[in-house]
């Protein structure tokens, strides 16, 4: 693997001790093939001093930091070093009042941080499947019997999407899982979402009606809940079921509430966790770093804040 595997935490504060270090390790990970203009990946590129580099085509000036989740943050690298390790290397998750106690930086900075980490997760919430795949959908979100009189929502039980987010999710037995928030859950949402991820597999699904499509493009296997049965031979959706309760028992003991329009970047984070479960913590933080080429502004986050 590429850059130094860190063993822990300590290890990891201890190599970087100044700014100076955080900067040169970036400019190696980012730029192991040479160093790449983020205005024109075309152009030549000349260096100047501080780290600073310029840009022969557009004639502009850049660092390590332009184009990634780090840029435009007054936030010191080592900082963000320390807090894209805890994030990645915590198998539940860390709230932004913990990550904010833990850098020494206010709840609102640190939930900064935190989307912008969440909105690199992304990376890996992608690709095909194939062999052996389940499907399965799930809902996010809070249950009636636990509102107040006055903020129940009326008829949202079961499958309704009124306070509920649908999420489905596909995943390779033994191998990488892909999880995508959709409409709803019906044949015309998800059948489209599972040709655009799933090739050559076999399938396996429950009952639910929004899957009698994919009768006619995958061989597909049914589970059918309904009548008590949770396998049937080779049919059985008992992997994705055990990564929603990941999911479920992250989002509301961990974050506690999360919005509809930020649900995507959590369920990101999960699939990330789970698709590089087998790779140490050090591998996964120096992964990260060069895939960190995902920026969002305060801007676009700041309607609808969740912990």
């Amino acid at each position: 693997m590429f850059g130094h595997e860190f063993k822990s935490i300590i290890e990891l504060m201890a190599y970087f001790d100044t700014e100076e270090k955080c900067i040169t390790y970036l400019e190696e990970l980012r730029w192991m093939n040479g160093v790449v203009s983020p205005y024109d990946p075309t152009s030549k590129v000349y260096k100047g001093k501080n780290h600073l580099y310029y840009c022969k085509n557009t004639n502009r000036s850049f660092n390590v930091r332009t184009g990634t989740l780090f840029g435009s943050s007054n936030v010191k690298l080592r900082k963000w070093f320390v807090a894209i390790w805890l994030v990645t290397s915590h198998k539940k998750g860390i709230s932004s009042y913990q990550l904010a106690r833990d850098l020494g930086v206010t709840q609102k900075t640190a939930w900064f941080m935190l989307q912008r980490i969440r909105n690199c997760y992304g990376m890996e919430n992608e690709g095909e499947l194939n062999g052996e795949v389940e499907v399965d959908e799930t809902y996010v979100g809070g249950k009636n019997k636990n509102r107040h009189a006055g903020k129940k929502v009326r008829n949202s039980q079961g499958r309704s999407v009124k306070d509920k987010a649908p999420v489905l999710g596909m995943v390779e037995r033994n191998g990488k899982l892909v999880a995508k928030t959709v409409q709803d859950t019906s044949a015309r949402v998800i059948t489209p979402e599972i040709v655009k991820r799933v090739k050559d597999a076999i399938l396996y699904t429950d009952e639910w009606l929004g899957y009698n499509t994919v009768d006619k493009m995958y061989e597909h296997f049914i589970v059918k809940h309904k009548n008590g049965e949770y396998v049937n031979g080779k049919a059985y959706t008992n992997t994705i079921e055990g990564f929603w309760s990941l999911l479920k028992r992250g989002i509301f003991g961990i974050y506690h509430f999360t919005s509809k329009k930020h649900l995507q970047r959590y369920v990101d984070e999960f699939v990330f966790r789970y698709n590089l479960r087998e790779m140490s913590d050090g591998n996964r933080f120096n992964l990260f770093l060069c895939k960190s080429e995902y920026r969002i502004t305060y801007k676009e986050l700041v309607h609808g804040q969740a912990a």
